[in-house]
């Protein structure tokens, strides 16, 4: 690879002038500057970025930590955080966790000895140890996603309270009264503040929360089918599932199907994420809708913010969840009005 000394000895100019004509740091005449970048061009050289970023003091890179990149909802989020970064003239590293809290702080401590601008980040659980050692070394962060109530950081959320809320009460308008949930890992906020929503919709209609219809599953298709399999065994069988994301609700229509349960005639099926392939389940898949595109351009909006702004006071952005009908949900034939 050729040198800014040879590139300089090849156009007859200093050192000194071809640092100018590549940083655009000082004026140079047209003619030298064509006499440097023909040279640059016979000598195939390429300006060290990383170098030049960190003497700039910035790299034009982000970090994106993710506690599961093989969900489709996080990979469906990565891609419009990568795309407002791309306009905004960012690349993205991508790191994921598994939910592992110690290979959490591994990655954090990578990207900040990588000096990337700023970091958006997925708690893998409900401890703030790696937000911590971020906000100690003064790395820039928006937390997406996950609410740690014990740490000041800038945020984009949505509100899980309602989304648990508007698929409930759509059930409950539908005439099922016996509506099933099935949650996520308890240390993961959206989870509970989704089951809040649930229960809330319930009371509203005179429903008392039945703590035997909450089960947990782990935010994976395999867990919605294994609990669907144990709801459908259920005297008296709900006739009515909630699953708090899209993968499960994927894996209780596949169960409801393997054990001859007609969706939506035998069992209403809601998710939650609205993931692409929900159009394409058999029934479409009636779901909550997460902003996913509003939440990649807030979270950056935010990060540049911050890292123009690194002592503003912490902003937090709360995006509405929506609605989507498909045809896994139809009216129950015991309808009953829901006040």
């Amino acid at each position: 690879m050729a040198t800014i000394r040879e590139v300089a000895e090849s156009a007859g100019v200093s050192y000194a002038t071809v640092s100018h004509v590549i940083n655009n740091t000082r004026l140079v005449s047209p003619e030298t500057r064509e006499r440097v970048l023909a040279a640059m061009d016979a000598l195939n050289y390429r300006p060290n970025a990383l170098a030049r970023s960190l003497r700039q003091g910035k790299t034009n890179t982000l970090g994106l930590v993710l506690p599961d990149s093989a969900n489709p909802f996080f990979a469906e989020i990565s891609r419009s955080i990568e795309d407002e970064a791309f306009k905004r003239g960012y690349s993205v590293f991508l790191c994921n966790t598994e939910r592992d809290t110690q290979r959490e702080l591994f990655y954090v401590d990578v990207l900040s000895n990588r000096q990337v601008d700023g970091i958006i980040f997925v708690a893998a659980g409900d401890q703030a140890d790696s937000l911590d050692f971020l906000l100690h070394r003064n790395m820039p962060v928006v937390m997406i996603d996950r609410n740690l109530s014990n740490v000041e950081v800038d945020a984009v959320l949505t509100d899980n309270q309602l989304g648990g809320y508007l698929a409930t009460r759509h059930l409950l308008e539908l005439g099922h009264t016996q509506i099933a949930c099935i949650a996520g890992p308890s240390s993961i906020t959206p989870s509970a503040e989704r089951i809040i929503g649930y229960r809330r919709a319930l009371e509203e209609a005179g429903i008392s929360y039945d703590e035997t219809l909450v089960l947990r599953g782990d935010y994976h298709a395999q867990s919605g089918m294994d609990i669907t399999n144990s709801i459908l065994s259920m005297h008296p069988r709900p006739t009515a599932i909630f699953a708090l994301n899209d993968l499960m609700a994927l894996g209780a229509l596949r169960a409801a199907a393997e054990a001859g349960c007609s969706v939506p005639e035998d069992l209403a099926v809601v998710g939650y994420d609205d993931l692409e392939i929900a159009h394409f389940t058999n029934p479409p898949l009636t779901t909550i809708a997460q902003p996913k595109k509003a939440i990649g351009v807030q979270a950056i909006n935010l990060l540049v913010g911050r890292m123009s702004q690194k002592n503003r006071p912490p902003s937090r952005v709360i995006l509405p969840p929506e609605l989507i009908v498909r045809r896994s949900t139809q009216p129950h034939a015991s309808e009953v009005e829901v006040p």
